[in-house]
């Protein structure tokens, strides 16, 4: 099935609209966490996974229709730093999308136990639909340093190095049992370019979104057009869908309608709390 039509359809069985969860990280904070480390929430990953899937379950008792897993900062190269072994790191990713798929099954068998949360048409029973979307964090949220938030990655910076990196863990992710990718917090339109790219080489089958952030509601943070990162998300068949996240409140609405004028793809909308980095 095309991935366009895989989201609109998922989209119509929601009724027109579907529900993201919200920050994963908040949540794992909430209950103890200290995210303060190069791997930020993928550390629960390693020392808390069953936190990791009751955060899940939450956002789906919540109402959620997709839950996003906690892979935005979990890089082969991160873990590798941390002394893992290459083949521990990249069971850690496919890792994060067997908890966000079990917390699904959990929650759907637990809705069918309990026979709530249903919804009911012409006496047929219908679980609410909800995907697992795989997340994958920029090349800037590997470096910790900030440099997501700006997308200034240096001159010598080009778009094989970026595929490079981002190439092996993108493979695992789509293979792993999510239903789409989510590529989030984009910073520039070198790295959406780079996505793009690595989509259409490895012949990635499931959908994808891409979703940048925003400073002034006009451009990407790297001072990229966001119509023309847009562009760049509207002419890749993958993409299923374009998105803002990490972007003040008051900049959304702008963002829609200049994403609007050069696709017709859905748009995908995060929760931010604009606290900024290195604030805390």
């Amino acid at each position: 099935m095309e991935p366009s039509v895989l989201v609109s359809d998922f989209l119509a069985k929601c009724g027109g609209y579907a529900v993201v969860d919200g920050g994963f990280a908040t949540e794992l904070e909430r209950h103890g966490q200290n995210l303060n480390d190069p791997l930020w929430s993928a550390k629960c990953l390693i020392s808390s996974p069953d936190l990791v899937r009751r955060v899940h379950l939450d956002y789906l008792d919540a109402g959620a229709n997709v839950i996003i897993t906690a892979s935005y900062q979990a890089t082969i190269q991160g873990f590798e730093a941390k002394g893992l072994s290459r083949e521990e790191a990249e069971t850690l990713i496919r890792r994060s999308v067997e908890i966000a798929c079990e917390a699904r099954q959990i929650y759907h068998d637990r809705c069918t136990k309990d026979s709530w949360d249903f919804l009911h048409s012409e006496n047929i029973t219908t679980r609410r639909p909800v995907l697992v979307a795989a997340s994958v964090g920029s090349y800037g949220a590997y470096l910790a340093d900030g440099s997501e938030y700006t997308g200034n990655y240096g001159d010598s910076m080009t778009m094989e190095k970026l595929k490079d990196f981002h190439r092996r863990r993108v493979q695992i992710l789509a293979k792993s049992g999510a239903d789409l990718i989510a590529f989030e917090t984009i910073p520039n339109k070198l790295e959406a370019q780079a996505y793009a790219e690595l989509l259409e080489e490895e012949g990635i089958d499931i959908p994808a979104w891409f979703s940048f952030s925003s400073k002034d509601g006009v451009n990407v943070v790297s001072g990229d057009s966001i119509s023309e990162c847009a562009s760049v998300a509207d002419s890749c068949k993958q993409v299923a869908a374009v998105g803002i996240n990490c972007t003040p409140p008051r900049f959304i609405h702008g963002l829609i309608l200049s994403i609007r004028k050069v696709t017709d793809k859905p748009v995908v909308i995060y929760p931010n709390s604009e606290i900024k980095w290195g604030s805390r």
